[in-house]
């Protein structure tokens, strides 16, 4: 199977923060099969670290009041052009990203509050057809 997946759940230190988001359930579910990793705020163009962003009326702004919509599209849809050229079975998102967040993602007001709906990688995707799952869906 060929499984697509957000590049923190492997480990890889691209999280706004600078870590990561290993996830052992992934690990394991990865293992044997054909891995593609993906970081859309890294393909987009940011830094690791950057200031933590949040999606607000449909447009991504970081904490610190900087519009890095262009950014985050700009990952998404390169990680759309992946996902059309490689055809995964599966794509396994990291939960609440204003990038990844399949089921539910932060509100933008920088309160950890969250809010229903996709991040805007997540949301390109399953527009596109893609078999999208959350973190937290994986058991």
């Amino acid at each position: 199977m060929k499984i697509m997946v957000s590049a923190c759940l492997t480990g890889e230190n691209c999280k706004y923060n600078g870590g990561n988001n290993r996830n052992e359930k992934v690990l394991a579910l990865l293992a044997g099969n054909e891995v593609i990793a993906v970081c859309p705020e890294v393909m987009g163009g940011l830094p690791t670290p950057r200031v933590p962003s949040e999606l607000r009326d449909g447009i991504v702004m970081s904490r610190d009041g900087r519009n890095v919509d262009a950014q985050f599209r700009a990952g998404a849809q390169k990680c759309l052009e992946i996902a059309l050229r490689e055809k995964p079975d599966l794509i396994i998102l990291q939960s609440r990203s204003p990038s990844c967040g399949v089921k539910q993602r932060y509100d933008g007001s920088f309160s950890g509050k969250l809010t229903d709906g996709p991040g805007v990688t997540a949301e390109l995707l399953i527009g596109h057809g893609f078999h999208v799952v959350d973190l937290e869906d994986i058991r």
